[in-house]
């Protein structure tokens, strides 16, 4: 028996599988590539978030003077805490008219972040011994982070005059601003340590509040120059409209006296 002739495969088909392979290993070394590079860029980020912690650290402690000095010249202003609060959009939405009252008696506000910064931060509320809402004359309230990166909070107790504790008034309350499930006074937040790792109240403190609280202390007459501005553009606008409107006038009565003066030259 003769035997069979060998059948050979098409060569564009090998060609083919040869490209595929070559790019495939191609993309492979590539990927590797990237790999070894990306890890480069981990290394330096790294290596910037050392450096950066340590500007931070540098700057926090030269600013403390400044805080201090800024914390003596509020003193001299009253009801600048409060009335900061009340002009922030996030903070005022927290507030009764009760919390605003109690707040009356905040003289200082301090953000102390811990030395190495990235570890949490504490914020103290002073108070004036008059107060009539509670006994503290500082409440705090600090945020940890420990070794492991998990989030916690602790505050000091708040010591709530007879009939005085607003964290048990109902939140629908007369002057209420917006009625809120989990927390029903401002105070309500001092023993609120359920989600330590995305306290709003307190991030807004320190980042938005804490840097410039003049610039919030300040909304309300910022506003209210705005309104006054754009009262006189109206004014000065409709001033304008009603000399066009005068001009106009004129002009029309000017036309009828013209054609009265041309009747009366033709009819005689």
């Amino acid at each position: 028996m003769a035997t069979p002739a060998k059948v050979s495969k098409p060569e564009g088909k090998n060609n083919h599988e040869n490209a595929d392979e070559a790019a495939d290993k191609e993309q492979q070394e590539a990927i590797e590539q990237i790999d070894e590079v990306q890890n480069e860029i981990d290394r330096l980020n790294e290596q910037a978030s050392v450096e950066i912690l340590k500007v931070e650290q540098k700057y926090n402690k030269l600013r403390q003077p400044h805080y201090s000095k800024r914390s003596d010249l509020i003193a001299k202003i009253p009801n600048f805490w409060v009335t900061a609060f009340v002009n922030h959009p996030q903070v005022s939405a927290l507030l009764s008219e009760e919390d605003e009252e109690a707040l009356q008696s905040l003289t200082k506000v301090e953000v102390q972040e811990f030395e190495d910064i990235k570890s949490g931060y504490r914020i103290n509320f002073h108070f004036d011994v008059s107060n009539p809402y509670f006994e503290n004359d500082v409440l705090y309230k600090e945020f940890h982070l420990n070794d492991t990166g998990e989030p916690s909070s602790k505050a000091s107790p708040i010591k709530w005059k007879a009939g005085k504790d607003l964290t048990k008034k109902n939140s629908q309350i007369k002057g209420r601003k917006r009625s809120h499930e989990e927390q029903e006074s401002f105070f309500s937040w001092f023993g609120d340590h359920l989600d330590a790792g995305t306290d709003e109240l307190g991030e807004v403190i320190k980042d938005d509040i804490w840097p410039n609280p003049l610039q919030y202390y300040l909304a309300s007459e910022i506003e209210e120059e705005g309104v006054d501005e754009g009262e006189e553009e109206d004014l000065d606008d409709e001033g304008e409209e009603d000399e066009g409107e005068g001009d106009e006038e004129e002009e029309v009565e000017g036309d009828e006296e013209e054609g009265e003066d041309e009747g009366d030259d033709d009819a005689a």
